[in-house]
């Protein structure tokens, strides 16, 4: 069933230009929701339940699919990962992050076509996928960010002085990813892999999303949403701490102006629609 939006009034904060309204809360059928991924070409989305510890390699966890509406069309349409977190949609191909190695579905089959260990893996997190098709996957427990091309893995960067990679974003422009410790937002050149701290967010920093050019919505897993701006200017526009409810993996749909929150621990997927 799904929520009215007054269920929730006051856990969205307004700034001067810039607000998230909520729309509407699934139902709490999810289990320990991690990460939600848009698939515009079939308007569904996917969310990731870890259905356990979030490094228990247990085989319980599993992807659920749900309208853009928050109805869920099937709860466990695809079973059997351990703790599946941030995933990336290639062609037909659904790469989830899964501890120490990436799942691959095939969406049109909902089934696992293949398993892709990551070499000295230790904690997967996020994915994201280039223009390319080639597939980036952060370990928050190394600080690495891992490539995949033709389902191979290998290290994409690494650096000594970061320790907790998390959420991840493929643009035109470089490779961006914000750090789980301290909410810094980096953005990686492409052929140098030169690296530049963009903005900074809150600690927890969990997903990222583009807005417009050079915008973007970073969130806190503790239970936060930052709108940032081209001038990588942070602005807080939701806050739900109070509340205990988390906001892991983010996404977003500019079509529809939507920013899609799982809950963690709620069990849940919340809507928002975004006004600047």
């Amino acid at each position: 069933m799904l929520i009215a939006a007054s269920c929730l009034a006051g856990t969205a904060l307004v700034a001067p230009a810039q607000t998230l309204t909520m729309k509407w809360k699934s139902d709490t059928t999810l289990r320990v929701p991690e990460s939600v991924l848009l698939d515009s070409r079939n308007n569904i989305l996917y969310v990731a339940n870890i259905d356990g510890a979030p490094d228990g390699k247990d085989g319980k966890g599993f992807i659920t699919r749900m309208t853009l509406q928050g109805k869920i069309q099937n709860l466990e349409w695809v079973t059997g990962l351990d703790a599946p977190k941030g995933m990336a949609l290639v062609k037909n191909n659904l790469y989830v992050a899964d501890i120490t190695k990436v799942v691959v579905i095939d969406i049109t089959l909902a089934k696992i076509t293949a398993t892709i260990p990551i070499e000295g893996s230790s904690f997967l997190n996020d994915a994201t996928a280039d223009a390319q098709g080639n597939v980036y996957v952060s370990d928050s427990n190394t600080g690495k960010i891992h490539k995949i091309a033709n389902n191979k893995a290998e290290v994409f960067f690494e650096d000594a002085t970061i320790k907790s990679t998390n959420g991840v974003l493929a643009l035109a422009d470089g490779l961006y990813f914000v750090e789980f410790q301290n909410g810094v937002l980096h953005k990686l050149d492409w052929k140098t892999k030169k690296d530049v701290k963009v903005a900074t967010a809150a600690t927890g920093g969990d997903g990222i999303v583009s807005v417009d050019k050079n915008e973007f919505f970073v969130s806190s897993w503790h239970g936060e949403i930052y709108y940032l701006n081209a001038k990588g200017k942070a602005t807080k526009v939701l806050d739900t701490k109070d509340k205990k409810v988390n906001a892991a993996d983010i996404e977003y749909d500019a079509r529809i102006k939507t920013v899609f929150v799982p809950t963690f621990f709620k069990n849940g997927v919340v809507a928002y629609e975004f006004k600047k």
